[in-house]
């Protein structure tokens, strides 16, 4: 998040690095809906038949 910008930290109340938290979520890997979705997306693809054409 960086991008050759200098970072201004921001903290929560209680101490939390704003800055810290997103940097750590945008490396996360994918997020609970979007394998939700992709698990959703893949058995309607394998409930449908194959169309040999």
């Amino acid at each position: 998040m960086n991008n050759g910008h200098k970072v201004h930290n921001t903290y929560t109340v209680v101490g939390t690095n704003i800055e810290e938290v997103k940097r750590q979520n945008a490396s996360s890997g994918m997020s609970y809906n979007e394998v939700k979705a992709l698990l959703v997306q893949q058995r309607r693809n394998k409930e449908q038949p194959n169309i040999i054409e």
